[in-house]
């Protein structure tokens, strides 16, 4: 149970006192970027799939046994989430950059990814609200912040490709 419990809440950075989803996304981006640099996109999005699969089994045993549905301690969503926002964000994807030089805008779209992903986890706009308050269990645990991490990760390119045609014509 106790390793259980630390891949749940993310090694307790979940236990953070204040915003822990926020924490746990923040101690989940050095390790994206990490495979991003030395794996590429695809290996961070099959192991975010990988990883979905563990916690939908992790936190449905978590919430049989203490009766709580979406702990906020919790933060292997935020991780999942995360991840899968990265793992779109354009330059990564469609090769517009090297991520061993971040002066070519890899880091823009990385902290465009953090802080779109947290906007759509904290706001839950529509289908990402709905499956929050409808899905129970571990699917509900994970699946906003699936849904959030595709919504930021689209969104990043989007603002990305505005970028670069904004700056081409300057």
């Amino acid at each position: 149970m106790k390793l259980n419990w630390l891949f749940l809440t993310l090694f307790k950075s979940g236990h953070a006192p204040k915003a822990p989803g926020t924490v746990g996304t923040l101690v989940s981006l050095p390790f994206g970027v990490a495979i991003l640099m030395f794996f590429g996109s695809q290996t961070l999005f099959m192991l975010s799939v990988l990883i979905t699969l563990i916690a939908i089994k992790a936190i449905d045993k978590h919430e049989a046994s203490c009766e709580t549905h979406d702990d906020s301690r919790i933060v292997i969503d935020e991780l999942v989430g995360m991840w899968i926002a990265l793992a779109i964000a354009p330059g990564i994807v469609f090769g517009l950059g090297d991520l061993g030089n971040m002066s070519n805008g890899i880091a823009i779209q990385i902290v465009l990814s953090f802080i779109f992903f947290r906007i759509y986890d904290i706001k839950k706009p529509s289908l990402i609200g709905r499956i929050d308050r409808e899905a129970k269990g571990g699917w509900g645990v994970m699946g906003d912040d699936i849904l959030a991490g595709f919504a930021a990760g689209i969104t990043t390119a989007l603002v990305w490709q505005g970028i670069l045609k904004i700056s081409s014509i300057i």
